[in-house]
């Protein structure tokens, strides 16, 4: 009897992808993380804004807290800087109203170790070593951190400073220089005690009676992005373009707006002086002294540029920050700092109530002026920014 074999059909292979069926499933997780990735940049910038604006909060408070303990606004007062060891100044060398802040900022140990009547960075180096110490309520975290080294010290690294103390609508920092069209805002540089300059008038310390336009529609602080440090790149309108051959000098008349017409028309053309000359600032050799890219280099200059700025245009505007000095230096110079964020659409500010209003890069030129003056007068309504 034969056995009979029964043999099993051979089973077929398991069937795999093709190619055209891999390339449709990474067609789709590509457009998939495209149409994601737009919603996580976003919630990360939603974050950093809100970090950035409790910033201000924080700094504003201080300011309210300062002024309930002191009933002054902490400017910047040269008589702080007194001879101790290393002579006045005027300009150089004073400390800046953050940093006199930082007792309500949660700084306590660093403000308690600051001698502040001595000078902060000059022939001195008792305070120096404190100028690169980076305090996080100080920078935006959607800003770049400062990548250079502080003033006149390749040791120390810049601990940079996104948030300034305004002087309004002005291009003037110091009263001394005239009195009568001296900055609008809350803070400035008095120096006519040191001096010496005839004829002006020390100015009086700022208290909330003298912020007759309201705490609440006068801004403090402002926001600005923090300079790249590369002198060979044009960056607008963080760089501080300057013309040593004097292109970008003041023309004539008032500093401090608003103003007559014909003085706006001055502003203007000045502005667009600055934009033409803006390219040739990085080309020029050394470029460090025409294109000076180290906006908000530290928070203990009581300066333009470190620490002061100014209200003139609506954030991020077309045009370059300016200075107005035909001599090189630092920035003890009237000019425009002003403004700037990398938050879309605008910038922060803090005003004088400690409230924090997002500042729309649209709003009016003239709104601006009217934010940042403390005493003229204006009347703005929120929907106007």
């Amino acid at each position: 009897m034969s056995v009979r074999r029964q043999q099993a059909a051979p089973r077929e292979p398991g069937r795999g992808f093709t190619l055209i069926e891999v390339l449709v499933v990474v067609a789709i997780l590509a457009v998939l993380i495209a149409l994601l990735l737009p919603a996580v940049q976003s919630a990360r910038e939603a974050a950093r804004r809100a970090r950035c604006s409790n910033n201000l909060h924080q700094l504003g408070l201080a300011l309210h807290n300062y002024l309930a303990a002191n009933e002054v606004v902490p400017e910047v007062y040269p008589l702080w800087a007194s001879p101790v060891s290393n002579g006045p100044s005027s300009t150089w060398g004073l400390w800046s109203p953050q940093a006199r802040m930082l007792g309500y900022l949660e700084q306590g140990p660093l403000y308690n170790a600051i001698n502040f009547s001595m000078l902060n960075r000059w022939t001195d180096f008792a305070n120096h070593s404190f100028a690169g110490i980076r305090i996080a309520s100080f920078l935006c975290p959607s800003s770049p951190t400062a990548e250079g080294n502080v003033a006149c010290d390749t040791l120390i690294k810049s601990p940079g400073n996104n948030y300034f103390a305004s002087v309004g609508a002005s291009l003037r920092f110091a009263t001394w220089e005239s009195p009568a069209d001296s900055a609008n805002g809350l803070f400035h540089v008095d120096s006519s005690t040191i001096l010496n300059v005839p004829g002006a008038i020390p100015a009086a310390p700022i208290t909330v009676r003298d912020i007759t336009d309201g705490t609440s529609h006068t801004i403090a602080f402002g926001e600005w992005r923090t300079g790249d440090f590369a002198s060979g790149r044009l960056s607008i309108p963080q760089d501080v373009v300057n013309d040593p051959h004097g292109s970008l000098v003041w023309p004539a008349g008032t500093r401090t707006f608003p103003s007559t017409p014909a003085q706006v028309n001055i502003l203007m053309g000045w502005l667009d002086h600055c934009a033409a000359f803006a390219p040739r600032s990085i080309t020029a050799s050394p470029n460090w002294q025409t294109n000076m890219s180290y906006l908000g280099l530290g928070w203990d200059q009581g300066m333009f540029g470190y620490t002061l700025g100014n209200v003139l245009l609506p954030p991020n505007p077309p045009y370059p920050n300016c200075r107005t000095c035909a001599w090189l230096g630092d920035w003890d110079c009237d000019g425009m700092y002003g403004l700037s964020s990398f938050h879309p659409g605008g910038a922060h500010v803090a005003f004088a109530d400690s409230s924090v209003r997002f500042i729309r890069s649209s709003a009016a030129m003239q709104t601006i002026w009217a934010l940042g003056s403390k005493d003229g007068g204006e009347t703005v309504g929120p929907d106007q920014y």
